[in-house]
């Protein structure tokens, strides 16, 4: 009996044509993931492969798609969870199939349409696509799942936790009865559970290494750090390695500013994430795998179906929100084969998130503590510490939604003194020396005024269209007055009047009679 450690491609009953293939690019023998699945897959019959990151799980479905696809005259569905995984996927199967005539089509979002009905005209025999485009060309009936026969889910558990539940249900009502159906994962979510159990029939499962395993060869390491301190040990590390380096942070524009302020320091770094268009990204992936560009900002976006060789270091700048993206982030790092290095930033308030990790891989990090764990520094779990205030200087006393303010007050205003009470005194309107009315609430060497523009101290009342609106001394009464009063000689003169400028002559003018 053969070792599985000793088997190659030709003990898994691939044809004779697909082997010259696997020759050429000199791959002999099998992950074991493809030592597992590609024998059940040839014979028709569903499965769920869950393995880590980075173990050849393309082929291993792939293989086995593109034989089956030869014999029945089919055509095979491969739905991904992003268009960089989608450009990987294909850009596999080309490799595996270009030689044999394999046409394919790509529909991810972000393409132009017409270059895509273009592909579909030619009759792919493999699709690959992305939830929301392929929803989008059934919708159009621009294309019909009738002649798929073997459909592969790839990432599936990332496809839900991006919210693609509803369209991958949607997909799976119009897929034809008699299909094979291929899942892979990183990781067997209840949610996946229940998707077999619905559309697969009797799936095989086939578990090559448990969810959260990391590869041996990554060197892992945490360094306890300050939140302001991320860039200087970032630069710190990079100059100690002369590969190329991969950074994940945490959110779009956070990626844009660091890639900015590398690529003002001279470091020939690039960024990639959502907010790009897909040229914009194909260049991003192309510059960094050629070595044109040597740093890679990235997102989580990047952190499944970069398939890019000889990354030696990846940087975690902020811990990712999922334990299971730490598991996927360095797994881009150390693969067919190689070493790596893995280097995680974190601080001192972060170790709930640490020990989730820890136990998610069940294996202790080495850590370089930069900054002592304490009971100062370090917040309960779901807590944060150095929690800003919202409402700005600390003489500025925060009211509740249903405290009482004493009459006369006004939200935000500073009392006399702490131990005095709120208090404020209502001053009159009065006129300074540009012949312009101010209207505040003195309290004692200070004046606040209700009006947001100031100068010289003083706050100035609204320009000529506000003022128009009737407003009255606080002094008076707040019903408006009588037309005779405002026909009488005295009504003008009154100080407690609104004044307003002329806008042409800059003149201050009264009230139009």
């Amino acid at each position: 009996m053969i070792n599985d450690n000793e088997k190659k491609f030709s003990d898994l009953g691939i044809s004779d044509s697909i082997l010259k293939i696997l020759e050429i690019l000199k791959l002999e023998v099998p992950t074991p993931i493809q030592q597992k699945t590609i024998p059940i897959a040839i014979a028709g019959e569903d499965l769920i492969g869950v393995a880590q990151t980075g173990t050849g799980k393309t082929f291993a479905y792939g293989i086995p798609m593109l034989q089956r696809i030869g014999l029945t005259k089919g055509q095979g569905l491969v739905i991904a969870p992003t268009r960089e995984l989608a450009i990987q996927v294909e850009e596999s199967l080309k490799k595996l199939g270009k030689q044999l005539g394999l046409r394919t089509a790509i529909l991810i979002g972000g393409e132009a349409l017409d270059r895509q009905l273009f592909q579909l005209r030619k009759k792919p025999h493999i699709i690959v696509a992305t939830p929301g485009r392929l929803i989008d060309h059934l919708k159009r009936r621009t294309l019909k799942l009738s002649p798929v026969n073997v459909l592969v889910l790839d990432e599936a558990d990332m496809m839900l936790d991006m919210g693609f539940a509803p369209q991958i249900k949607e997909i799976l009502d119009q897929m034809p009865a008699e299909r094979q159906t291929m899942l892979f994962s990183a990781t067997m979510p209840a949610a996946i559970v229940k998707i077999a159990t619905q559309y697969m029939k009797t799936p095989v499962s086939i578990e090559v290494a448990p969810p959260g395993t990391t590869v041996a060869q990554i060197d892992q390491e945490i360094f306890i750090i300050k939140s302001e301190e991320r860039f200087e040990h970032l630069l710190k590390i990079i100059t100690q390695y002369s590969g190329s380096v991969l950074v994940f942070v945490r959110t779009k524009h956070g990626v844009k500013a660091l890639t900015l302020k590398l690529q003002s320091l001279g470091h020939r770094a690039i960024e990639i994430h959502s907010n790009l268009s897909l040229n914009r990204r194909k260049t991003a992936l192309a510059d960094f795998k050629a070595k044109r560009e040597r740093i890679l900002v990235a997102t989580d976006v990047a952190a499944r179906g970069l398939d890019v060789q000889g990354i030696e270091l990846v940087v975690n700048y902020n811990l990712p929100d999922n334990c299971e993206d730490y598991v996927h982030r360095i797994g881009r790092t150390a693969r067919a084969g190689t070493l790596g290095k893995a280097i995680t930033f974190a601080t001192a308030s972060e170790q709930p998130e640490i020990r989730a990790i820890e136990k998610l891989i069940n294996k202790n990090i080495k850590r370089t503590e930069f900054v002592k764990f304490s009971r100062e520094t370090t917040a309960p779990s779901g807590q944060r510490t150095n929690q800003r205030t919202s409402h700005g200087p600390s003489n500025r006393p925060s009211y509740k939604p249903n405290q009482e303010r004493k009459k006369g007050t006004f939200r935000g205003m500073a009392p006399d003194n702490k131990n005095k009470k709120r208090t404020f005194t209502k001053t009159p309107f009065r006129a300074n020396d540009a012949n312009e009315r101010t209207y505040g609430f003195e309290n004692e060497n200070r004046e606040i005024g209700r009006s947001p523009r100031l100068s010289g101290g003083k706050f100035h009342q609204p320009s000529s269209r506000q003022s128009a609106l009737h407003q009255f001394s606080p002094r008076q009464s707040s019903a408006r007055p009588s037309s005779s009063a405002r026909q009488s000689s005295a009504y003008p003169s009154s100080p407690h009047r609104f004044s307003t400028r002329n806008r042409t002559n800059n003149k201050p003018t009264g009230f139009k009679k």
